[in-house]
């Protein structure tokens, strides 16, 4: 048990040991913000593009049975070709865990540089995690937690509280601090749906607002035309929607259209392309999504590239890698529609 204790600790530590001890030797020393004391220690956007040894890293994700999750599968391929020292070796999606930690244990037995996993289900894949990292093969964690820290050197994650935050704060902005607030959910027992309905309330509360009526789904359109038909039927007077993935936006807009229903604004979530475009087009209740990127993977591929070449990350002082990175939740309107467009996903 020691021994696998000081294993996992030492490959928690190993990807920033090298550049660390780079840094000590270039002197760099506190007391003060002048040039002077500022040390370039390579960590410049160009620097890191620069080509180095070639990389294998092992992606697994689950299925692409949703639009988010082929933009996952899609993103991790297009950012490896767009370096020419990174090669991608890709496990067909599954929602199976079992044949996901079969195709991570096929991964460490091919002796991979690196492995970037979007888990299935992040508790069952753990150990497998750790059988990695313990073979000194670098995990990059996506999306989905893992249930220990020694199972991963990086972890990337969206951010489901912030896109309640901002999506509750946006419709503070829009209502001012009245109006009938209701939010169709996606799946209620999974934790990144609660962490988005206490994200939105939280926001609504600090501006006196709440959740006046409530529905989940389950992040197909069948499920948001469904949820939605209920909670029209049920609320004759609504102010704002807060639906929490424009997958299911699909359906819910279909029932709206259903229901000849337009005194409300709605927003989504995730940011799909279909959202993104109704947006610009200013044409229906639709008028924002939170963002929920589909870059994960895509960064996961970049950090491995990163680690893998003892490089740490662009443009920042201090070296390495950081453990954990949580991106932001931008809102989409239709006046910032065309920065975003372009990472939406179909």
């Amino acid at each position: 048990m020691r021994s696998h204790l000081k294993a996992r600790t030492r490959l928690v530590l190993t990807g920033t040991a090298v550049v660390a001890a780079i840094g000590l030797l270039a002197g760099c020393t506190g007391g003060g913000a002048d040039e002077d004391n500022v040390v370039d220690q390579g960590t410049t956007t160009e620097e890191n593009a620069e080509s180095g040894d070639t990389v294998v890293i092992g992606f697994s994700g689950p299925a692409a049975d949703h639009g988010w999750l082929g933009a996952i599968n899609s993103g991790a391929q297009a950012a490896a070709d767009s370096f020419d020292d990174v090669e991608l070796r890709v496990a067909e999606g599954t929602n199976d865990p079992i044949a996901q930690i079969a195709a991570v244990e096929t991964f460490v037995n091919d002796g991979v540089d690196a492995i970037v996993l979007l888990p299935t289900d992040g508790a069952a894949l753990t150990e497998a995690a750790i059988a990695a990292m313990e073979a000194g093969i670098p995990v990059i964690n996506v999306d989905r937690e893992f249930s220990s820290p020694f199972a991963a050197r990086a972890t990337i994650l969206g951010d489901n509280y912030g896109m309640g935050v901002s999506a509750g704060t946006y419709i503070c902005e829009q209502l001012g601090g009245e109006g009938f607030v209701a939010e169709i959910a996606g799946i209620d027992s999974l934790p990144l749906t609660q962490d988005r309905s206490q994200g939105f309330a939280d926001a609504l509360e600090d501006c006196g607002l709440q959740v006046d009526a409530r529905v989940a789904a389950d992040f197909t359109v069948a499920g948001g035309e469904a949820a939605a038909s209920q909670l029209l039927a049920a609320n004759p007077q609504i102010d704002a929607i807060w639906n929490h993935d424009d997958d299911q936006g699909i359906g819910v807009l279909a029932a709206i259209d259903s229901a000849g229903r337009d005194e409300f604004f709605m927003m989504g979530g995730a940011g799909s392309r279909s959202a993104m475009e109704a947006i610009e087009a200013d044409d229906s209740v639709l008028k924002a999504t939170v963002i929920y990127p589909s870059t994960q993977a895509a960064d996961g591929v970049a950090l491995a590239r990163l680690i893998a070449q003892q490089k740490t990350l662009g443009d920042l002082i201090t070296p390495g890698i950081p453990n954990r990175i949580v991106l932001d939740a931008p809102v989409v309107t239709k006046d910032n529609v065309e920065d975003f467009i372009d990472l939406s996903f179909e």
